[in-house]
């Protein structure tokens, strides 16, 4: 496939607005494409307008490698900030500017490409590429949980997440939760407050003690690093003069092995269950997503044969790290046989910023490293 065809996918995919909970359009777009290269593949359905894809190329003996990436991509935001138009793919200075470039339609075309290109060279697999393109990961890893579930992680080798990583491999993240907490008090006048329940002086109480459960763990990771927590959205109340009897908040936990989920969950619940034995406190506590930390060897033969590839290829030094963010490994590698996962695709640190951008050289380059690698894995 020439180069200008190669940038065309990916400017047509970053053209798609799928931000969370439109990704259709996009697998409808990558079936058309492989389909024209005579492979076949299989939507999922998650929902309305919202379709994982699975495609397979190789031989049915020897071993599975999946080439996976997530579809959807988050909200661009005040898009008379951005230097170019989020959803109108931009060449520029080397670099496609565009919502999604980085995260991750660059890592999702490359590989993609990659597939289309071994099948066009009759490239002889000893296995299989199997590719799991999902809906939901920004808001939950929603696509990579139901594929699982499906079976279609079951029997896999190895797994190569193509989140933006650049001229490095992540072997390992940490773990997330998303809870929200709910106070529920009484309205008054706010002439006459000993009427009513302030809802917030109660969501107030449990910041306070959870913000003084995160400063006293002291635990840290020599691969992830430290324990993270923050509160991120509060709201409550309706108009300035009244008591208010509804106020919530939603907090983010980055969880390590060394303080896990089912850990800081218990603690959490503690706190709410302390907390509402005062009078007039009701607090509800709802933990929305619950990831595991990822944890893969870092001497197996997929991270070994992707540091020689891309060091090869790259003409540099991969290094090998681990990361905060979570990534749909979380989901896939709860399939009951265990493979090793790696983290590696084109991109750099503009995820969800305004001006997202991927260079077209690591782009181009990483379809070549995900062929190699897949031929010699297999």
């Amino acid at each position: 496939m020439d180069r200008q065809k190669k940038l065309q996918i990916l400017k047509d995919m970053v053209n798609i607005n799928s931000t969370n909970g439109h990704e259709e359009q996009v697998a409808n777009y990558l079936q058309q494409l492989l389909s024209e290269y005579g492979i076949e593949s299989e939507k999922v359905q998650y929902d309305v307008d919202r379709a994982s894809l699975v495609s397979e190329i190789g031989s049915s003996d020897g071993p599975v490698l999946a080439f996976s990436g997530h579809m959807d991509v988050v909200d661009a935001g005040d898009e008379s900030k951005w230097k170019f138009p989020p959803f109108e793919a931009t060449e520029h200075d080397g670099k496609i500017y565009g919502r999604g470039a980085t995260d991750m339609k660059s890592g999702l075309a490359a590989m993609v490409i990659a597939m289309i290109e071994l099948q066009k060279e009759k490239q002889k697999l000893n296995g299989k590429i199997r590719l799991l393109a999902t809906v939901g990961e920004e808001v939950g890893e929603l696509g990579a949980e139901q594929l699982t579930q499906k079976g279609y992680a079951g029997d896999l080798d190895g797994l190569i997440i193509g989140e933006p990583s650049g001229h490095q491999i992540v072997y390992a993240h940490k773990g997330s939760i998303n809870y929200t907490v709910k106070s529920t008090g009484k309205n008054a006048h706010s002439s006459m407050p000993e009427y009513g329940v302030n809802a917030i002086d109660n969501l107030l109480l449990f910041y306070n003690e959870v913000e003084k459960f995160a400063k006293s763990v002291d635990a840290t990771n020599e691969i992830l690093g430290d324990f993270i927590h923050n509160v991120t959205v509060i709201d409550g109340g309706n108009q300035v003069n009244s008591i208010p009897e509804k106020a919530q908040l939603q907090g983010n936990i980055r969880s390590i092995p060394e303080m896990g989920n089912e850990t800081v969950k218990q603690v959490l619940v503690k706190i709410i269950n302390e907390l509402n034995k005062q009078e007039n406190v009701k607090l509800e506590l709802l933990f929305d997503y619950d990831k595991q930390p990822v944890f893969s060897d870092k001497n197996s033969e997929l991270v070994n044969i992707a540091k020689r590839v891309a060091s090869d290829i790259i003409k540099e030094e991969i290094p090998l790290l681990g990361i905060s963010g979570t990534t749909d490994a979380a989901e896939f590698t709860k399939a009951k046989k265990p493979f090793p996962v790696i983290i590696f695709g084109p991109g750099n640190e503009t995820p969800h910023q305004v001006n997202e951008n991927v260079s077209v050289e690591n782009y181009l380059e990483m379809v070549d490293v995900y062929k190699r690698i897949a031929v010699e894995f297999l």
